[in-house]
């Protein structure tokens, strides 16, 4: 598997699947998830709101409407509001790259979980999502690692 870091807008990448940093009731309110919501169009909020409730660490994939990938992999990092921890994000990086494979994706792209409303460590944040993305036996050829900020783009460089 081919692990990158791209300075880059989520939305607007060519790759399979994309990955979102959700909250358990799948409210895409803030942050990324508005992006991607706004970017994809009402259908993604819709099928969210269709599937939510899930479980913290679970991942469950909308289309991605409007956006050049096929689908959005909600990985719930937190409840609503609330902090999020080191297991539940390495949880749901493995849950997002189990849901990528199990919808035939060769290609991902991984957004930092955690690290904003959830005010998470970049460094620990890179850390254990890239860990995650290294264990990860399957059909996923590449997975990049879609940052914003020197900060992050750093840190994902240096896990990796």
């Amino acid at each position: 598997m081919e692990l990158e870091v791209l300075q880059a807008d989520v939305t607007k990448l060519e790759v399979d699947a994309i990955a979102n940093a959700a909250n358990t009731d799948l409210a895409h309110g803030g942050g990324v998830a508005a992006a991607i919501s706004a970017a994809g169009g009402e259908a993604v909020q819709r099928e969210s709101s269709e599937k939510a409730p899930i479980g913290l660490g679970e991942a469950v994939e909308t289309t991605a409407g409007d956006m050049p990938a096929r689908y959005v992999i909600h990985a719930a990092t937190m409840e609503l509001g609330g902090p999020t921890s080191a297991a539940i994000i390495e949880q749901a990086t493995r849950s997002t790259l189990d849901r990528a494979e199990e919808l035939g994706c060769r290609s991902l792209a991984l957004v930092a979980f955690g690290a904003g409303v959830g005010r998470f460590a970049l460094s620990e944040v890179a850390a254990l999502m890239v860990g995650a993305a290294r264990r990860h036996e399957g059909g996923i050829e590449r997975v990049v690692f879609a940052v914003r900020g020197a900060d992050a783009e750093q840190a994902f460089r240096a896990a990796l």
